[in-house]
This record gives C-alpha cells, sequence and structure tokens, in this order.
C-alpha cells in the first residue's frame, strides 16, 4: 500500500498574489517569561506589535537612503577627506565597541535560534518522516506534527487546525504551546534581529566617516534589509528563519573579523575567503529557499467530522471513533421525511412503539489531504519580497563571475600562446578564481570597499608581462 504521507510540488494559488497583502493575521508577540541569559527581558505587547507598522522600516530606510545620499555628495565635494572625527582615539574606541557589541548580538542570536530550531523541526527519520519535517518547517504555530499546526484561512478570517483538540485561544493560537517555530524563538530572536536591521546602519556611517563613499549597492542591501526582515516577522512568513539563523552566524564571524582587523591582527587567508564565500552563499541560497515554500504541499492525516443516521438496533462502526450527539430537531424532521406526518408525534400524544429509533451519530475519521505551505497573502508577499530583494545581488555575482571568466580565460590563452580547447581541470580552476573574483566584486559594493579578503598572489588574474632575454615569456601572477 502507497504511503498516504507525502510532499509534492504544486504550482501557488493565484490568489495569493494578491496586493496589497491582507492585513490579518496580527503579528503575535512572544510570552513573558522569567529572565535569563537566553531571555534577558520581555518585549512588551503593544511595542512588538508597534514597531511591526509597516511605516516604520519605510521610514527609517528612506531617511537613511537620503542621508547616505547627502553625505555621499559631501565627501566628494571635501576629496573624500577623512572627517575630523575619524582621527580621534574615541571615535577608534566606538568603532571596536560597535563590532564587538554586534559579534557578540549575533552569536547570542544564532544561538537561540539554533535551540529553537532544534526543539522545532522533526527529524525526516522519524516515524512522520519527510512529511513531519516539512510541516515543521512550513507552519510556525501549534502543537508538533503532521496534522497538529494551527494556520490562518483567509475565507473565514480565522485560525484553524486539522487537530479538533488545537490550542487556540481568544481566536489566535496559545502563545503557550510548544513544538513549533515561532513560539520557540522565532518571535523573540526575530523580532530582535529585525531591529536590529536599524542599527548596523552605522556600518555605513563608519565608512562614510572615513571620508569614502557608500556605494548605491550598499545602500540598498541595507534598506532592503530592513523591509525583507519586516515582511518576514509582520506577516509571520515560514522562511524568515534562515534570515534570522544564518545571517547572525555570518555576522558573528564578520564583526569577530572586523574586531580583528582593528587591532592589525592578521587572518589567514583560507578563512577569508571562507567567510566571503559564506556571505555570498547566503544571497544565492536564501531566495532559492524563500521560493521554494510557494511550490511546496504535502499531506497530512486530519481528523474530519462525519455525520450519518443510523437505528438503534445497528451496531457501530467499530473502526470509527463514535460519539452519539442528541440533535432533536433534525431527528424529528428526519422522521417526517421517512415516515411522513404518521411518523411524528403529536404533541401530547403517546410514541408509537413499533416505529425505528432513528439517531444522528457524529464520529470522527483519519483522512490524509494535501496542505499548502502557504496559505496566506501575507506570507507570500514576504517570500517574493526577499526573492526580489536578494535578486539584483544574485544578477550582479553572475555578471562579475562571467567577466571575471572571460577576462582569466583570454589571458590564460594569450600567456600559453595555444589555441588547444582547455582540459576540464583547467576550466574548473579558470571558475573557481572567477566565482572568487564575484564574491569579492559582491563583497567590496556591499560593504562599500572594506574588503574582508586581501587579495593573494593565487587570486589575482593572470597577465603578460616583458620578456626574457631567451624568448620565454615572464608572467606576474
Amino acid at each position: 500500500m502507497a504511503n498516504p504521507l507525502q510532499v509534492f510540488t504544486t504550482l501557488p494559488d493565484a490568489s495569493l498574489f494578491g496586493f496589497p497583502p491582507t492585513n490579518v493575521p496580527a503579528p503575535i508577540p512572544p510570552i513573558a517569561v522569567p529572565a535569563s541569559i537566553m531571555r534577558p527581558f520581555n518585549i512588551p505587547d503593544h511595542i512588538f506589535v508597534a514597531a511591526l507598522d509597516y511605516t516604520v522600516p519605510l521610514t527609517i530606510a528612506t531617511l537613511y537612503a537620503v542621508t547616505i545620499k547627502s553625505l555621499n555628495v559631501y565627501n566628494k565635494a571635501h576629496n573624500k577627506k577623512p572627517w575630523a572625527i575619524s582621527q580621534t582615539r574615541p571615535f577608534f574606541a566606538f568603532v571596536v565597541l560597535h563590532n564587538v557589541f554586534l559579534a557578540v548580538y549575533s552569536a547570542w542570536t544564532f544561538w537561540g535560534m539554533l535551540s529553537g530550531m532544534r526543539r522545532s523541526i522533526l527529524n525526516p527519520m522519524g516515524p512522520d518522516g519527510l512529511v513531519g519535517t516539512v510541516d515543521s518547517f512550513c507552519r510556525l504555530h501549534g502543537s508538533s506534527g503532521p496534522g497538529n499546526s494551527i494556520y490562518y484561512n483567509e475565507a473565514s478570517s480565522s485560525f484553524l487546525s486539522a487537530a479538533t483538540d488545537a490550542p487556540i485561544a481568544d481566536g489566535i493560537p496559545s502563545r503557550t504551546e510548544m513544538g513549533r517555530m515561532w513560539n520557540e524563538g522565532l518571535a523573540y530572536y526575530g523580532w530582535i534581529f529585525y531591529i536590529s536591521k536599524f542599527y548596523e546602519v552605522l556600518d555605513t556611517f563608519i565608512i562614510l566617516a572615513k571620508g569614502k563613499l557608500s556605494s548605491t549597492l550598499q545602500t540598498y542591501h541595507h534598506a532592503g534589509a530592513m523591509l525583507s526582515m519586516w515582511a518576514g516577522m509582520r506577516y509571520m512568513s515560514a522562511p524568515i528563519w534562515m534570515f534570522v539563523l544564518v545571517n547572525s552566524f555570518i555576522h558573528s564571524l564578520m564583526y569577530f573579523y572586523y574586531t580583528l582587523t582593528a587591532f592589525s591582527i592578521r587572518v589567514p587567508t583560507p578563512i577569508k575567503r571562507t567567510l566571503t564565500s559564506m556571505q555570498i552563499t547566503q544571497f544565492l541560497v536564501g531566495a532559492s529557499y524563500a521560493m521554494a515554500h510557494s511550490f511546496v504541499s504535502y499531506s497530512a492525516p486530519v481528523a474530519v467530522l462525519h455525520t450519518k443516521s443510523t437505528t438503534g438496533d445497528e451496531p457501530a462502526t467499530p473502526s470509527d471513533s463514535v460519539i452519539p450527539t442528541v440533535a432533536a430537531n433534525a431527528i424529528e424532521s428526519l422522521k417526517s421525511y421517512i415516515f411522513g406526518d404518521a411518523g411524528v408525534p403529536t404533541p401530547g400524544a403517546e410514541p408509537d412503539a413499533n416505529a425505528p429509533h432513528v439517531e444522528l451519530i457524529s464520529y470522527t475519521k483519519i483522512e490524509h489531504t494535501a496542505q499548502p505551505c502557504i496559505t496566506t497573502t501575507g506570507e507570500t508577499f514576504a517570500i517574493w519580497l526577499n526573492v526580489l530583494y536578494l535578486a539584483p545581488l544574485t544578477y550582479l555575482f553572475v555578471s562579475f563571475f562571467i567577466a571575471s571568466y572571460v577576462k582569466r580565460s583570454n589571458a590564460a590563452t594569450k600567456i600559453s600562446g595555444k589555441k588547444a580547447t582547455p582540459s576540464v581541470n583547467d576550466n574548473v580552476a579558470l571558475a573557481e578564481k572567477a566565482g572568487w573574483d564575484a564574491a569579492k566584486g559582491i563583497e567590496k559594493e556591499v560593504y562599500g570597499g572594506e574588503s574582508m579578503v586581501n587579495g593573494s598572489s593565487d587570486e589575482t588574474p593572470v597577465t603578460p608581462t616583458s620578456k626574457k632575454a631567451n624568448g620565454k615569456a615572464r608572467r606576474r601572477v
């Protein structure tokens, strides 16, 4: 017999792409808990909701973009001269503390999110198989396990669940029910991570204070991160966990690296290369992962309520969980339909002892139904906003890669002086170096020239130079 628990791909419902997205449901604040290292403070409900109003990220992102544009003009007018404050010891101390704070904060966020994910995501080798894993990634509310999730249904404007005992209180999922990502940490760490995006723009002001210019892509990156995190948290969109978990991990390493370089501590090139590669990979993988949610559905066990009529002498169906229900009006109507007026006793008359006794029986039956991973226009909006945000970065990476690959290939051909087709190993080596060049190009654009990596001899394109007296080509690497 085929396994009823399956994961499959489907096209998303066109109605999910409505814009603007519906304003419901409202974001659900995390429950207050006693203070601890991992939860040093609670977020008041009204502040949690107010910060996720769309005017907050739009206003801050706009002010940031306008300010950076103005300061770029100022730096150009002053021939990119460093600001006086950037030459002071307090400024140096601020930069160090800024990097240390973000490194520690990012590591704290990563650990908190990782712990919550470990408690939420089901093992694909467990009893529910891959469906259990997919369900735990797709649904943020409810009890753990397929069929127990709580999701918002826009048609009924309410939270629903296939589970008959779903923890829904006052019309919203219980904030104390553990087992899924939102209550296990995403609501708390994700909201603070969203707020941290406003603080991270100080990176740009540090660069400007040194007399440098902030690239358009860097401004786009910071402003886009604010809006993407806002959308994911405001609409409680499942893929936002990846932004919080992966980005916090990379930032913890990145700002630790910045702290070391501030003290002129040399970091080995392989480590720097790995860090830069991780930064670019999160852009490329993140967009694909988020987009996939719109095309995933899965079957899950659902307890479906059925009702049937039966006479008193009929045996109950042993395979069903039967719950007798008293429904006097429905029974009388059914008797009237079956037996006519004679079957319905008049008021005060004795009931007919020979008439069959009819009851309505309600029972639940476990069925397997297809459930889409994404169910609301808000979730869909958040996903595709992130995809659109990452698209220019992906395009730029591909452009840098192609340009570098062509340049390196032409340089290698000139040096060798051969027209022979390069071997597979040669192409792989060229592709690897071109990918590294593209990563450095993206990094330079996004982080305003504060390169994470200093080029070394094996990373610089090969270029022809002068010739020796014996006619052999000399090359500089």
